[in-house]
């Protein structure tokens, strides 16, 4: 017997509140590198700073992939259709992975360009240009603004959790620690090491291409098959035992869209009891488990009858894509 439920409208009122929190991150990331993309690549080129310029190319790579990931998020709000029953929510771990892979191809960009700068000092007695106090301004004010949009990012991120949430506020923090090796390197620059100042950018590059990496490994992860998480599998085990007449819990298995989940359970219970009482126990499992289980919002159930005097049998877990 197979019971087939679907989330209620208080689930559907949380999903669009979470959809309006994620836009309107996405359209505050965009607006803030924007301006400063201008601001960095100007004062890095008229302002003799290497490092700055790096930075400034850093933030217009951002807002490539914040037009991208704002191209996404829309796609993943569409409506269930018949080629796509479950919805659209895999284009978030999709703009993820795009938003990784935009990290990493800058990363490399700075860091190339950093290295050559560097051989260029070290192999030529060329006089060197220092960096002008208005690049360090700019420099400061870039720490500043990316410290407050981590904090406001990290406050959505706690309500939601998604994935492109945490991106973002990523991409935040790491621009923090780039801009800060940009205001070490233009400050020890004008105290005549001009070296510093490419050589900051080349370290900005590498935390840039760590965070990436991080970014497409944790993505990737939610558009491949995976195990449940641990605690995943100890909510639903301890929120069972609330339901006597559930005898065995034989199969868990999830599928994620975006943060986002379906549940899907294969249960055991008295053989003597009625399809009505099955039914009415489904009912029962399915509202436990989505009142107390964050992001889940419809369970599938399958159930049968077991055999007299079993016990709550070894559960066997996989993931579903």
């Amino acid at each position: 017997m197979i019971n087939k439920t679907e989330s209620t409208d208080c689930s559907s009122t949380v999903e669009k509140s979470h959809d309006i929190k994620i836009a309107l991150a996405v359209r505050i990331g965009l607006a803030a590198n924007i301006l400063l993309a201008g601001l960095k690549t100007a004062a890095g080129i008229f302002g003799h700073s290497p490092a700055l310029l790096a930075d400034g190319i850093n933030s217009t790579s951002d807002v490539a992939y914040y037009v991208v990931v704002g191209f996404f998020i829309r796609r993943s709000l569409k409506p269930p259709d018949k080629e796509h029953p479950y919805g659209h929510r895999q284009f978030e771990s999709i703009a993820s992975v795009a938003v990784g892979a935009f990290v990493i191809t800058t990363a490399i960009t700075i860091f190339w360009n950093a290295i050559n700068k560097i051989f260029t000092l070290v192999s030529t007695q060329q006089d060197v240009l220092t960096a002008t106090p208005v690049a360090l301004l700019v420099a400061v004010f870039t720490v500043l603004l990316k410290i407050g949009l981590t904090i406001f990012t990290h406050q959505i991120d706690r309500n939601i959790g998604t994935s492109t949430i945490i991106t973002l506020a990523r991409d935040h923090r790491n621009d923090i620690f780039s801009a800060l090796a940009t205001v070490l390197g233009i400050s020890l620059s004008r105290l005549g090491y001009p070296w510093v100042d490419p050589l900051a950018g080349a370290v900005v590059a590498l935390v840039i291409l760590r965070t990436g990496i991080q970014i497409i490994q944790e993505s990737s992860a939610e558009l491949m098959t995976t195990a449940p998480s641990p605690i995943l599998i100890d909510q639903v085990s301890c929120l069972m035992d609330n339901i006597p007449e559930v005898e065995e819990v034989e199969e868990i298995s999830v599928q994620h869209f975006g943060h986002y989940m379906f549940l899907n359970l294969v249960l055991g219970m008295d053989g003597a009891k009625t399809i009505h009482e099955g039914d009415r126990i489904c009912t029962r499992v399915e509202q436990l488990l989505i009142d107390n289980i964050d992001f889940l919002i419809r369970v599938h159930i399958h159930y049968h009858p077991t055999g007299n005097g079993s016990t709550i049998a070894a559960a066997e877990f996989e993931e579903m894509e």
